[in-house]
């Protein structure tokens, strides 16, 4: 019993990291972008493409390698290469714009560390300038008490004499 609620805990554990919840927002992202690219090929681009091509639709370009028989069993071999340059379309899509997007967090990311470069610049020159202002400020309370001292000196020497 004990082993059970221990994986049952663990489980638990596992299911409440952050990264279980991003993985799955990910995914249900992922496949609504998809099923946007998947549109945009295939009702806007490849029409375009088509028309261009002289009207081609390109999910039926095919070569038949075997006839269907005449008994017609459905034994036909048939190289489908019209849906493939869809396919392959569609991942040229996908491919540039997770570009785009890890571009555009690269540059985020850059300027952030750059940012912190220099603040970290920034707090260091205020810490040598405050610690250049406390030398100067010792130097010139080391000047007045020596200067306090001759003067002490030069009084006691007079005094004595």
């Amino acid at each position: 019993m004990a082993k059970k609620s221990k994986f049952l805990g663990d489980f638990k554990d596992f299911i409440n990291k952050g990264n279980v919840v991003d993985l799955a927002v990910g995914v249900i992202i992922g496949g609504a972008f998809g099923k946007i690219v998947t549109s945009l090929v295939n009702d806007l681009l490849m029409p375009l493409i088509s028309y261009l091509f002289g009207g081609a639709k390109f999910d039926t370009l095919s070569v038949i390698l075997r006839p269907e028989s005449a008994e017609g069993a459905g034994d036909a071999v048939i190289f489908g290469y019209g849906a493939f340059i869809q396919a392959v379309v569609d991942f040229l899509i996908v491919a540039f714009c997770v570009f785009l997007m890890v571009r555009a967090l690269t540059r985020l990311r850059r300027k952030a560390i750059e940012k912190k470069k220099a603040e970290e610049a920034e707090a260091k020159a205020k810490e040598e300038k405050a610690a250049a202002e406390a030398k100067a400020a010792q130097d010139d309370r080391d000047a007045t008490q020596k200067q306090i001292l001759e003067t002490l000196g030069e009084i006691s020497a007079k005094l004595n004499k």
